[in-house]
């Protein structure tokens, strides 16, 4: 912790989040004199990494300045007026719940944009690519900053657009149903989700969700509680995803650039996620409480059914895509997530919180890792890559397979990595839940969920032993090992995975107090 200015750090907020929304019209405009001799693909890439590494940097001094000893306080407060009529203000700030989604954000966005600039993507102008990217990051950026309804949906909505348009215009095969489904899914869900957070702004008589979450769903009757819960609900679950609305996801992962996928999964489904923590907990407990067993019911069949989908891609001759396979994954560990929220304990929140940051690092990793395979091997079928590697990808490129199988062990929850803590505290929030919970009930969704851990283990060893293992063949190419860039994208992700499992205090610490303060009665 180093001491920095309250002015200073408002200063600092505020920048993270603008930053890049100027850059990102920036890189729409020509390039400079002194450019126009390099290559303008390289100039406007450049321009990529150059905001996203100062947003970063910034980002890391504002996590060093935030009051640790206090991360239940908003810090950073920035509060003004803006639509005076509906009581709207641009209101920000961080505590120690959005302060490891903020850093996670800005270190997976600079990642991508580093990755980019030495493999540049292929498809129409890097220029719009830039643009697309950095706009990407401000909207999740404020997402994770803004205490106030109208903002946060805005902030929610930004993203969309992003998102669309990278999945088609650079994606794969089958990217324009992909992109459709994805606004489409997102689109519906966010509007049903509005009608709910205006129920609340309406009723409450404020947008403001400091203030809603120190009133703790006083001023809201229970039958408002359950109805905004529901329709907040389900704009999030979209987006979280949840079984059964999650069926956008796998189609919108196989066709992204490898860059859209890490965002996708390291970034936007943290969104949902967030929500329920941030709006549904606090502003709202008694409806929350009345959905949560089935908020529950359905994480764990998630679980299941995002381990089984697992099983039957990683089966030989079954043609499965490993990124499809990847995006499948992310439904069952985002259950787990789900599933402590649902607990609606300390223990299940900050293991809730704790698991949506190693998903991030973890996920972005692997799906780093598929693009590279891809690269190499010109496809993700895992069919095609056993073939191409001989089965044996630790001895044709051995730092590449050693990190695949680091990324299939920390995905499966070995003690040690980060993977680890986050769903063993869901599990052991719902041995104990919330008082008004069934505790019959979720021990009988803790047992589903503990199973599932097995089915983790079991299609990501089968993914490792199909690829990484076995002798070399001899009539087959030279396959390019981890190259510079790479190394360089990766090791941060690696190194925070690791560090995350053994030193588990660092999140857990930042987070537990303002989870304490948020289920007693709001944020000050």
């Amino acid at each position: 912790m180093i001491g920095i200015s309250g002015s200073v750090m408002q200063f600092l907020l505020a920048f993270v989040v603008a930053v890049p929304l100027l850059g990102a019209a920036a890189a729409l405009l020509p390039a400079p004199p002194g450019l126009k001799g390099r290559s303008p693909e390289q100039a406007v890439l450049r321009h990529g990494v150059t905001v996203t590494g100062v947003v970063l940097v910034a980002a890391i001094v504002l996590a060093l300045g935030l009051d640790h000893d206090h991360p239940s306080k908003m810090q950073a407060t920035t509060d003004i007026s803006w639509i005076p009529a509906l009581d709207v203000r641009i209101h920000l700030g961080i505590d120690g719940i959005s302060l490891p989604l903020l850093l996670l954000t800005a270190l997976l966005t600079f990642l991508c944009a580093l990755y980019s600039y030495f493999k540049p993507p292929t498809g129409p102008s890097p220029k719009a690519f830039t643009a697309l990217v950095l706009l990407l990051e401000g909207g999740t950026l404020a997402s994770f900053a803004v205490l106030d309804l109208v903002l946060f949906f805005l902030a929610f909505e930004t993203v969309l657009i992003p998102m669309y348009f990278l999945i088609a215009r650079w994606g794969g095969e089958g990217r324009t149903r992909a992109a459709w489904k994805f606004i489409l899914y997102t689109l519906l869900g966010s509007v049903i989700m509005l009608l709910g957070l205006l129920l609340i702004g309406i009723k409450a008589g404020t947008f403001d969700m400091v203030a809603l979450a120190t009133d703790n769903g006083r001023s809201l009757t229970t039958s408002v509680q359950v109805i905004a819960v529901l329709a907040i609900g389900i704009g999030l679950a979209v987006k979280a995803p949840m079984w059964p609305l999650h069926s956008w996801l796998p189609d919108a992962h196989t066709a992204a650039p490898t860059v859209g996928s890490v965002l996708l999964a390291g970034v936007l489904l943290k969104m949902g996620t967030y929500g329920f923590v941030r709006i549904l907990l606090p502003v709202a407990p008694d409806g929350f409480r009345v959905f949560a067993p089935y908020l529950a019911a359905f994480a764990v069949v998630g679980i299941i059914y995002g381990s089984l989908a697992c099983l039957s891609l990683a089966r030989r001759g079954a043609k499965g895509d490993l990124k499809r396979l990847i995006a499948y994954s992310s439904v069952g560990h985002m259950g787990f997530v789900l599933l402590g929220i649902s607990t609606m304990t300390p223990t299940g929140v900050n293991g809730a919180l704790f698991a949506n940051i190693a998903h991030g690092l973890i996920t972005g990793l692997l799906f780093f890792l598929v693009g590279a395979l891809k690269d190499r091997t010109g496809s993700t079928d895992l069919d095609t890559l056993a073939a191409h590697s001989g089965g044996a990808l630790y001895g044709r490129a051995p730092r590449l397979g050693g990190l695949l199988a680091f990324g299939a062990v920390a995905s499966l929850g070995l003690p040690g990595l980060a993977g680890f803590w986050g769903e063993m505290l869901a599990l052991f929030g719902a041995f104990q839940p919330a008082a008004g919970l069934s505790r019959a009930a979720y021990l009988v969704f803790l047992a589903i969920g503990a199973f599932g851990t097995l089915l983790t283990a079991a299609y990501l060893l089968v993914v490792v032993r199909r690829v990484c293992m076995g002798d070399p063949r001899q009539d087959l190419p030279e396959l390019a090992d981890v190259r510079g860039y790479e190394f360089a994208a990766w090791t941060p992700l690696v190194v925070l995975t690791v560090l995350a499992g053994l030193w588990p205090r660092a999140l857990l610490g930042l987070s537990d107090p303002a989870v304490q303060q948020l289920l007693a009665g709001g944020t000050r």
